[in-house]
């Protein structure tokens, strides 16, 4: 596969990655909020009741995925296998929040 190629599947990773951990932190600030669940994070705990909690969660993101796109230049296929295995943590992190909001609701 060309270097090309193997960026664009990159950049595709880390753009639903960057969007995983948006969809993250709304889903769970409401659940915080509403009394629905907890952080299980102890560093975001303090900050997940603050009003900028998601603006705060936002820019890491971004921060994020903008090293991690610099670092994939030179070294595409470790960020690749990285990235995927993070999209499938904040996909199943996901999924946890949606399954409490679903069954867990008064």
């Amino acid at each position: 596969m060309d270097d090309l190629a193997r960026l664009r599947r990159i950049e595709y990773l880390l753009g639903t990655l960057l969007s995983l951990v948006v969809a993250d932190g709304i889903i769970s600030q409401f659940l915080i909020k509403t009394g629905l669940g907890r952080e299980g994070n102890p560093f975001l705990r303090v900050l997940v009741t603050e009003n900028d909690f998601l603006i705060i969660k936002m820019c890491s993101a971004i921060l994020c995925v903008l090293i991690l796109w610099n670092i994939a230049r030179r070294l595409p296929r470790l960020i690749f296998i990285f990235s995927a295995c993070f999209v499938g943590l904040y996909t199943a992190i996901l999924f946890w929040n949606i399954a409490v909001f679903l069954f867990f609701r008064a």
